[in-house]
């Protein structure tokens, strides 16, 4: 809902500030006082063009501010910062100026902003209907959406979704599976070929590692040979350090039977040492003889190594997953040899999730007929007051080809009207003249504004060309739509005025050869002289007053 609208330097409007309010609020003043000013600046706000023409003279730039409060939107709104990682709570503060060179600035809650965002945030806020009408209800991407909302059918709305995305689904395995097959085909021959080889070469995880460090030593084992000589040479020619360890513990021993135990830890310890001395002397043996300084086998290593990683690069991967990529290539295989029998059961999937989606969208269908139909009557019971008795108003529900089907259903929606009876049916903003839409508008509105997701809707020119018991008409439904919503009409009618919960008055006034528009809230009193003067014109006769307080006590 629109709370506060503040202008700055827009046209005949030098400084402005305006609070709003629930209910219906009207707008009224002479022709030219500046309301359609007003709808400029509010529509500034809202994503129009703004050119620099709008910016008052001798002014460097403009402003407008609308302040918004969002609680019966939240959710969209929400939803809408969470995706442009705005900081938004309880309402939305919008921003624009613009410069004289043209240089337009747009702020949401102090944040920058982009146009085509202001533009998404704004079709959550306000509805303008009439010659300024730009989005909503004349936009037919959106009918559907309306229509549905209308209809409250939810859980089959739901239902369509899930069981299509199921059919989506359904339809990416399968064509998977059968590019899969068809490309395996292709690929036979070499599939073959790639798995005798790989098996015929049978890869181990873990191979290449341990036959690197095998190939390292036996391309060093003369050396390792040496050392593993020298070592034991050390402990066995000279003094042989076993017979050295014998005599030490020969005399230790005696010494200990002389010392009544007294050296029985080191005794021991020179057995323990004799153990490990002998136990080193057969492991210098053994390392020795296990040293393998055949070339023949240094070569067999070579190779083994070499075609591994011939076979890895091949495939463009490492060795070690070679046992892998032979389970994918017999895979690959087995998928061609039982291809067509599981590409069936995927055939069979998809084309039954195509059925179930089917009768599902066409349940969808034929809710949307019962709604479009209940619709399409209700909005021609409201035709005939507002004198377009003559006009039709039809929901066109098509079917779309199996290529445009989706998550909402089958169907196409569009609003269709004809003002006379001959003529064919057509677009709202194709067919209708701008007060004939306006009050279309209105009369789709009172029918729609529980379920529409704008909380302020503004009407111009929705009068144009009536007058009287159409007028008094008007007035009527617009303050029956300002129950359920915010509503702001700019009027001419004096009937439409008096429905008005607030009535605001635009006035021009020029001081010192400058000309300002001015806009301010009328109290009852004054708001009685303004309708008196709608209805008696410059000079308000006690005719006009006493038909204008009929008018505000009906």
């Amino acid at each position: 809902m629109l709370n506060f609208l503040s202008i700055r330097n827009v046209v005949l409007i030098e400084r402005l500030d305006l609070d709003f309010s629930e209910g219906l609020s009207v707008l009224t003043g002479e022709t030219g006082a500046g309301k359609s000013i007003l709808l400029d600046s509010l529509g500034l706000v809202l994503g129009n063009r703004a050119e620099t023409s709008l910016i008052r003279h001798g002014a460097d730039k403009l402003s407008v501010t609308a302040v918004f409060d969002i609680s019966s939107v939240q959710d969209f709104i929400s939803q809408l910062a969470k995706e442009y990682d705005l900081e938004i709570e309880n309402e939305v503060i919008i921003k624009r100026t613009l410069d004289i060179n043209g240089r337009s600035k747009i702020f949401i809650n102090d944040q920058s902003v982009s146009l085509k965002v202001l533009k998404e945030f704004a079709s959550y806020l306000v509805e303008i209907h009439g010659q300024f009408d730009n989005q909503g209800l004349l936009n037919p991407s959106f009918h559907r959406d309306i229509l549905d909302n209308y209809g409250k059918y939810s859980e089959i709305l739901t239902d369509v979704k899930n069981k299509f995305l199921y059919y989506q689904q359904a339809t990416k395995e399968y064509l998977a599976y059968e590019q899969e097959i068809q490309q395996a085909k292709i690929d036979e021959d070499n599939l073959r070929c790639w798995i005798d080889e790989l098996e015929k070469l049978k890869p181990v995880e873990g191979e290449e590692e341990e036959i690197t460090h095998r190939r390292t030593e036996m391309m060093n084992s003369e050396k390792i040979l040496e050392n593993l000589n020298i070592a034991y040479n050390s402990l066995t020619v000279g003094n042989d350090i076993i017979t050295s360890i014998r005599h030490a513990q020969g005399a230790i021993n005696r010494a200990n039977r002389l010392a009544e135990g007294k050296y029985n830890l080191l005794e021991e310890t020179l057995e323990q040492t004799l153990i490990n001395a002998q136990e080193s002397l057969n492991q210098l043996e053994e390392m020795s003889s296990s040293i393998n300084l055949n070339q023949n086998e240094i070569d067999h290593i070579e190779q083994r190594l070499y075609a591994l990683r011939s076979a890895a690069r091949k495939h463009q991967t490492s060795v070690d997953d070679l046992p892998n990529v032979l389970e994918k290539l017999k895979h690959q295989l087995s998928t061609i040899e039982l291809g067509e029998e599981n590409l069936e059961k995927y055939r069979l999937k998809k084309e039954q999730s195509r059925l179930d989606y089917m009768a599902a969208a066409n349940k969808l269908s034929e809710k949307r007929k019962q709604t479009a139909k209940q619709l399409d009557e209700k909005v021609r019971s409201e035709l005939s007051p507002l004198k377009m008795e003559k006009a039709r108003f039809i929901t066109n529900i098509e079917q779309m080809p199996e290529t445009g089907w989706n998550e909402k259903g089958i169907d196409t929606v569009s609003f269709t009207v004809s003002t006379n009876p001959n003529s064919p049916q057509g677009a709202l903003n194709k067919i209708a003249s701008g007060g004939e839409l306006a009050r279309f508008m209105l009369a789709l509105k009172v029918n729609l504004a529980e379920t529409g997701h704008c909380q302020t809707m503004i009407f111009d020119e929705v009068d144009s060309g009536i007058g009287g018991a159409t007028a008094q008409a008007v007035g009527e439904r617009l303050a029956q739509l300002g129950k359920t919503v915010q509503v702001l009409v700019v009027t001419h009618s004096p009937q439409v005025a008096a429905c008005g919960h607030h009535h605001f008055k635009v006035e021009k006034k020029t001081e010192n050869n400058e000309t300002t528009t001015y806009v301010y809230e009328l109290n009852e009193i004054s708001r009685f002289e303004e309708i008196a003067r709608m209805l008696a014109g410059e000079q308000i006769t006690d005719e006009a007053r006493a038909a204008a307080k009929v008018l505000l006590t009906a």
